[in-house]
């Protein structure tokens, strides 16, 4: 069963969760900048960096010396050389989709009383609102929203302070809004429910800190289940994640990605780690994970209305099963309902405890994670066909999907 994603320090390779949350599990972790005050992983990793910077300076300086004629002329060459010039980017290209986003994306400082970190973010209209994690503005859990003293850095160099609008755990989205900047560059928004697997994507940010990197690479998967938070009570949610195979690191959460158009189609939040300790770093190894931008609008817009964001649920408590139901099958997989709240939409639908949920309308569910991702991706009120096993016997029910508001 996979576990929580986003919310600790990215220098952890587990996600970040508020502190009353139980601990998540080794494996995953939210790709935001390691805090600066976040131990001797960090340390190791960040001298490292610093060796290899320092060296990579030296290297070029004794270069300089080597090759030098003492004149001060750098720029000559007895070897042949022909100059292009800077050709148009071609309609399209990696090249022309990072000329169009840069400038809509942000990196954004944040300290608090946990300690400080950073991730990134997109601008969202002219008036000065960013989409961001959720995660990041919380330093993974560690400090509530409101105590968050947010730094935006615009892809001009210019810094200015930032006021949390509101932030939604579930969704692990926020919004931050900046006051008197002029000529701000709104993101393009597109839909995600357009993506195909294989089709290009473009990922933007600032891994480690360096900011107005541009990945590229497609989208590998649609829907994967990635788990984001568990309430007080252990409770797991996960989103329908995009997944791709564009470069994402600590520092990327928050930013956007994007399709060859320039259109904003998910928001970076998280990567899959090969490391489990405590103290390891995670990078990228082609696993990256993005929320689709068309389950985050709603949530914007509630927020931005400064109104608490509200989520589809069906009202049951369920656990992962496999050859279950009394199917001889022993290859099924699904979702066993545990307990179910009496008047819930799944109860007044006629489901049971015991039932194995398999599918929701076209959306097959092999677990848990699958059913709370599925769950996700509608909003309350919308009618959607449950398709379950019942000793043994397949069978199909419509209901009306509840709200947690």
């Amino acid at each position: 069963m996979s576990q929580v994603l986003p919310p600790i320090p990215p220098s952890q390779p587990a996600p970040p969760v508020p502190p009353s949350f139980p601990p998540p599990s080794p494996g995953w972790a939210p790709p935001h900048r390691r805090p600066r005050r976040a131990g001797f992983a960090v340390a190791v990793l960040t001298g490292a960096l610093l060796v290899g910077g320092g060296a990579g300076l030296g290297g070029a300086a004794l270069y300089d010396a080597a090759t030098g004629d003492g004149s001060g002329s750098g720029g000559t060459s007895s070897l042949p050389v022909v100059d292009n010039g800077n050709r148009p980017a071609a309609s399209g290209s990696v090249e022309s989709v990072a000329a169009a986003v840069l400038p809509s994306v942000v990196a954004l400082d944040v300290r608090g009383s946990g300690g400080e970190g950073s991730g990134s973010g997109v601008v969202l209209d002219s008036e000065g609102l960013i989409l961001t994690n959720d995660h990041v503005v919380t330093l993974g859990g560690q400090i509530p929203a409101d105590q968050a003293e947010v730094t935006v850095s615009f892809n001009n160099g210019e810094k200015v302070p930032a006021t949390v609008v509101g932030t939604d755990p579930l969704t692990d989205t926020a919004l931050v809004e900046v006051d008197g900047v002029a000529d701000l560059k709104p993101v393009t928004i597109g839909k995600s429910s357009n993506l195909d697997v294989g089709e290009q994507v473009v990922a933007i940010g600032s891994p480690f800190g360096l900011d107005a990197t541009v990945t590229s690479g497609i989208v590998s998967a649609l829907d994967r289940p990635v788990e984001v938070a568990r309430d007080a009570q252990g409770n797991a949610t996960a989103y329908p994640a995009i997944q791709t195979d564009a470069a994402i690191n600590p520092g990327n959460s928050g930013g956007p990605l994007v399709n060859m158009d320039g259109q904003l189609v998910g928001i970076n939040a998280s990567i899959r780690s090969t490391s489990s300790g405590q103290g390891a770093e995670s990078g990228s190894i082609g696993l990256g994970f993005a929320i689709p931008i068309d389950e985050v609008l709603p949530i914007i817009d509630q927020l931005r209305a400064g109104d608490t964001p509200t989520h589809a649920r069906l009202g049951i408590q369920v656990s992962d099963v496999a050859g279950a139901a009394g199917s001889s099958d022993a290859t099924l997989s699904g979702a066993r309902i545990a307990e179910i709240e009496r008047g819930s939409a799944a109860s007044d639908a006629g489901l049971r405890q015991g039932d194995v949920i398999t599918a929701i309308d076209d959306h097959r569910i092999e677990g848990t994670e699958a059913l709370i991702a599925t769950v996700r991706s509608y909003r309350p009120g919308e009618t959607v066909k449950i398709t379950y096993l019942r000793d043994g016997k397949e069978s199909t029910t419509e209901l009306k999907l509840g709200s947690d508001g």
